[in-house]
């Protein structure tokens, strides 16, 4: 191929590329934003804030909404929500209500939309587009209540039997309704490697990764120490939390948890006098919670896990059980250690790995490094470029 000839078909490459790109401006695109609920701001909404300001414009859709519980750039979006924020004591104990979330996100008329980007962890992605729409998906990981963690949520020692039984008859049920809506989605992207697994394992659906946002600039590189520990956690079953309190109550070292949950009661029930419980608290002031602790300790198996994240941002190393997220974020080897891993779910486990830890095996501001490698302006730019790219292709 001549030189000239390879110049006009790179000229008439590039020139299609310009118009497809100023077509895609000038035309309006009507998006809709969908997340499972607003009742919190935990990791799930931390994403969803970033899609809030990448499109202000959009029409957010969610189950049920605690008004004046989210960030202001959640709050002030057009919100639209379904029968579930009507129904009896939603605030507490919306997640009774678990059988109806897929008729409720089937209820819901998406028919004036060109672009779904829904935020999910239940049945978001479940919204039904109109045909030729696209349908993103942000997947925090596939329903746990069903699938993975149903165990920790509905075992024996977990929920009472009239909800056992329940449960029981709803899950094949929500199982196969999880399934068969996977296909509603155009393109998944996965919050970790760990959930892209689940992804393909219950969906046979491919993923992209982009790790969720952390706002490192938050916090601060503290080399202090007040003699505590930390865990930062909903007081939920599979967080595990009940696993830190039965070892700190035999080893008698300091543990502050701030949280809570369906599980505060129990946990307050069963801690010693060396355990305080802070709920939860201001930014700033958990700022200054992780500067003064000496690790986070971290029990649970997480999709990703924000938390550790916030704390290295600190450059406050983690005591983890070693599976899930964490594996993603926790450096354990190396000349530059984040943390370190304890390999059984357990207080034996977990007491064996806060009695080995030295501080003195930790540098600060190498940590904070580490986490500087998640920040939120990193996430935002990889979310708008991946969003961009798959609208430019699709329309």
């Amino acid at each position: 191929m001549s030189e000239r000839i390879l110049y006009y078909v790179l000229f008439e490459r590039h020139l299609k590329i310009f118009l497809i790109r100023l077509f895609n401006n000038m035309k309006k695109i009507n998006a809709a934003l969908v997340h499972d609920w607003l009742v919190s701001m935990r990791g799930g909404e931390k994403v969803l804030e970033v899609l809030c300001e990448l499109y202000p414009d959009a029409t957010l859709f969610t189950l049920l909404h605690n008004k004046g519980k989210l960030s202001s750039a959640i709050e002030r979006m057009n919100i639209k929500t379904t029968f579930i924020d009507k129904l009896p004591y939603k605030k507490e104990r919306y997640r009774n209500y678990l059988p109806l979330f897929p008729y409720a996100i089937e209820s819901v008329d998406f028919s004036e939309f060109d672009l779904i980007i829904s935020s999910s962890h239940a049945v978001a992605k479940g919204a039904k587009p109109k045909e030729g729409a696209l349908h993103i998906c942000y997947c925090h990981t596939p329903m746990r209540y069903i699938w993975e963690m149903y165990d920790d949520y509905f075992g024996k020692d977990k929920a009472g039997f009239l909800t056992r039984t329940a449960v029981s008859f709803f899950a094949p049920y929500l199982r196969r309704w999880d399934v068969r809506t996977s296909s509603r989605v155009n393109h998944y992207i996965a919050n970790s490697f760990n959930v892209a697994g689940r992804i393909k394992k219950y969906y046979n659906r491919e993923a992209d990764v982009i790790y969720p946002p952390v706002d490192t600039s938050r916090f601060y590189v503290s080399e202090k120490s007040d003699n505590y520990f930390l865990i930062v956690s909903a007081l939920v079953p599979y967080k595990k939390v009940e696993i830190a309190v039965e070892a700190f109550n035999r080893i008698g070292e300091k543990l502050i948890i701030v949280g809570s949950g369906p599980e505060t009661v129990k946990l307050k029930s069963i801690s010693g006098s060396n355990i305080e419980f802070l709920g939860w608290c201001s930014d700033n002031e958990l700022a200054e919670i992780y500067a003064g602790c000496r690790a986070l300790i971290f029990p649970g198996v997480e999709d990703f896990g924000i938390v550790p994240l916030e704390a290295m941002a600190c450059g406050k190393p983690v005591i983890a059980f070693g599976k899930g997220g964490a594996l993603e974020t926790v450096i354990d080897k190396g000349e530059n250690p984040t943390g370190i891993f304890f390999y059984e779910q357990t207080a034996d486990a977990l007491i064996k790995a806060v009695n080995n830890f030295d501080d003195e095996k930790f540098n600060h501001q190498k940590i904070r490094e580490h986490a500087l490698k998640f920040d939120r302006t990193i996430f935002k730019g990889k979310l708008k470029e991946y969003i961009e790219g798959k609208i430019e292709n699709h329309f």
